[in-house]
């Protein structure tokens, strides 16, 4: 399980000087430069330029990690987008219109070689897809169960680019409710993190000047397994990170779980206040207070 705290990742157009200076003073556990849907044709050769500037120069000062969101893998842009963002400071590449994977292998092995010419790490540059956004991946999400994919950081997922993949003219119900195969994206997102040992980071949510409904979204969200939020707007930062860190409360709650088993490390279950609590229980527990589980 990899346990490193991505709570708020906040997508910023990496042409954009000014948005990406306001990002920097955000709260963000990770901030996406992104070179894909925020960046116009035209203008994504200077923005692989910008963000790798950007990257050298804030990388080893920068608060949140830095990931890059690159063009799909069969956009004929992705390799010129690894090329100029593989420098130092990056710590992830974020790969949209994933397929399978399979293409979050064929991502890895690029990166291979390429740390190695830009004098990185290897396997230090870590990968987050974006695993529902094409037909195709809906129908390979058990793909992952199979794959090793040691550089996974992360598992996002999408409903914007599903819905046009399939050419619905929504993905939402009349009541406002996301329709039947977006939601089952959403779950089937959760069990792809749950298999690959890694966290589940919610989509974004649209509305960013409505902050009662992205904390209760953010609520529902981290009840159903997620770890963190997409956010669209600096604004969104505070309320995300708020939603997806534990209370007092439940870090207090959590700790007796873990001093009980600890007083008894033989036994299968404990009791505390009445209530029985099992190894699943100690399992959770450990992950509220961010000990591997």
């Amino acid at each position: 399980m990899d346990c490193t705290p991505m709570r708020s990742m906040l997508f910023v157009p990496a042409d954009s000087e000014r948005k990406l200076a306001k990002a920097q003073g955000s709260q963000a556990d990770a901030l996406i430069l992104d070179l894909e849907d925020a960046v116009a044709p035209s203008q994504k050769p200077a923005a692989r330029q910008a963000a790798a500037q950007y990257l050298q120069s804030q990388g080893e000062q920068s608060k949140a990690r830095l990931f890059v969101r690159i063009n799909p893998l069969d956009s004929g842009l992705a390799l010129d987008d690894l090329a100029a963002v593989l420098v130092p400071g990056l710590s992830g590449i974020m790969l949209p219109k994933v397929r399978g994977a399979a293409d979050v292998q064929l991502l890895s092995h690029y990166l291979d070689a390429l740390e190695v010419r830009a004098g990185l790490v290897p396997g230090s540059v870590r990968i987050v897809p974006v695993a529902t956004e094409t037909a195709a991946s809906m129908l390979t999400m058990t793909s992952y169960a199979s794959t090793p994919l040691p550089r996974l950081a992360g598992v996002t997922w999408g409903a914007e680019d599903l819905s046009t993949a399939i050419g619905a003219i929504s993905n939402r119900e009349d009541d406002g409710a996301l329709s039947p195969l977006y939601t089952m994206a959403q779950s089937m997102c959760l069990c792809v993190a749950g298999v690959s040992g890694v966290a589940a980071i919610d989509t974004l949510y649209a509305d960013f000047r409505d902050a009662d409904g992205l904390m209760a979204a953010c609520r529902l969200s981290r009840r159903r397994g997620f770890g963190g939020r997409i956010a669209i707007h600096p604004d969104q930062v505070e309320v995300i990170n708020a939603a997806f860190t534990p209370s007092d409360a439940e870090r207090q709650a959590a700790q007796r779980i873990v001093d009980a088993f600890d007083a008894q490390p033989d036994a299968g279950v404990v009791s505390i206040d009445g209530a029985m609590y099992d190894i699943p229980h100690l399992k959770q527990a450990r992950r509220t207070l961010g000990q591997r589980a």
